[in-house]
């Protein structure tokens, strides 16, 4: 299924099993509202729990991403992973390779913050760095950025839809071997909702968030 938002085309993954999780993902987990805001859902279809995601026809590459989000993180039960990200096609990079993470998890332990940024290398055989952060919330829109250079990349996020906004947390990712530790090439965008290793939400809900707004201006 294709969806058109924020003046790009996006494929929706269609309805099927499948990593990660693993978990059941639906086509009709990802639609637009009354007011034009993406809406992503986990939902319980035919007596199964079912995720969402999507991603971009385009690949972007070098410049400024940014996320305008409508939900309440902070309130995500341990099992709730939200990831807005980028991703290696077959020709670029296998997988735990050439990916940009902002994603809010708490990857099954009440416990962990649940803010993440995490940048995986170009090359196989490097590790991930990742950076993790609370977040305490007074509503529910917040603004999350990534700023992808050959040598480096920015992160923060923000409380409100704007750039003065106050500051959640940041951090600049800016190794000795970029080139290796930095994906290089131009990449699709994802956004997806989905349950840590497959399991129902703890507390036997389901959830919607919404994405108000997503711009990429190319460096």
């Amino acid at each position: 299924m294709e969806l058109s938002w924020q003046g790009r085309k996006w494929d929706v993954r269609r309805t099927g099993e499948g990593g990660p999780g693993p978990n059941r993902w639906d086509e009709r987990n990802v639609r637009l509202d009354a007011r034009g805001d993406l809406r992503l859902e986990i939902a319980r279809r035919d007596g199964l729990w079912t995720c969402a995601e999507l991603q971009t026809q385009e690949r972007l590459g070098f410049g400024t991403y940014a996320f305008d989000l409508v939900a309440r993180p902070d309130r995500f039960v341990p099992q709730i992973v939200l990831g807005m990200f980028n991703y290696p096609t077959p020709n670029i990079g296998l997988d735990t390779t050439n990916e940009i993470d902002i994603e809010f998890a708490r990857w099954g332990n009440s416990r962990f913050p649940v803010g993440n940024f995490t940048v995986w290398p170009a090359e196989k055989g490097i590790a991930q760095t990742s950076q993790t952060f609370p977040v305490a919330l007074t509503g529910e829109l917040t603004r999350h950025t990534f700023v992808w250079t050959p040598t480096e990349i920015r992160f923060t996020s923000r409380h409100g839809h704007a750039d003065s906004g106050a500051l959640i947390s940041s951090w600049r990712f800016a190794p000795k071997n970029p080139r290796q530790a930095i994906p290089q090439k131009p990449l699709p965008l994802h956004l997806n909702l989905w349950l840590f290793q497959g399991k129902a939400p703890s507390d036997g809900k389901p959830l919607a968030v919404g994405f108000r707004r997503f711009a990429f201006s190319a460096r």
